[in-house]
């Protein structure tokens, strides 16, 4: 499958689009921070993306350098990802399309929601940090705007 065409423009959306705007990248990302590594834990993680466009993906990553690729020994020969300092600077971004959707996408299923926000803050540090220092700059310990918004009628 080729690439999605580039949008070629001075935005600075559009140009982080052009590296993580196809389809697949940001669940690969998503998986980069909750500790996956390897392209089986991939694979498994995210079962519809044939072998081949994952290859694709981590490969752009790696060119763009939010992703590095280590050689592990053995044969046969495998390789592990680790999301760089440059890859790790875009979990802001993840973060606020996790809470979005975490307020907006889960009507009628808030125990399946708290139970992905609970994993999610288990194995993902960075998660935690920044639902820390979200809370501390709105005032408030970790309630969403929705919620707060029922909690107070």
């Amino acid at each position: 499958m080729a690439r999605t065409q580039p949008y070629n423009q001075n935005c600075p959306i559009a140009r982080t689009l052009d590296i993580i705007g196809d389809r697949w990248t940001l669940l690969i990302i998503r998986d980069l921070f909750l500790g996956h590594s390897r392209f089986g834990e991939f694979r498994q993680s995210t079962p519809r993306i044939s072998p081949k466009l994952l290859s694709e993906r981590l490969k752009r990553l790696e060119e763009e350098g939010l992703v590095e690729r280590a050689l592990l020994d053995g044969y046969p020969p495998r390789a592990e990802y680790r999301l760089t300092e440059k890859g790790r600077a875009i979990f802001p971004v993840l973060y606020a399309m996790g809470t979005w959707g975490a307020e907006y996408l889960f009507d009628g299923e808030p125990e399946l929601r708290d139970a992905v926000l609970t994993f999610i803050e288990s194995r993902v540090p960075e998660y935690r940090r920044m639902k820390e220092m979200t809370a501390r700059s709105e005032g408030r310990t970790g309630t969403s705007g929705r919620q707060a918004e029922s909690l107070s009628q």
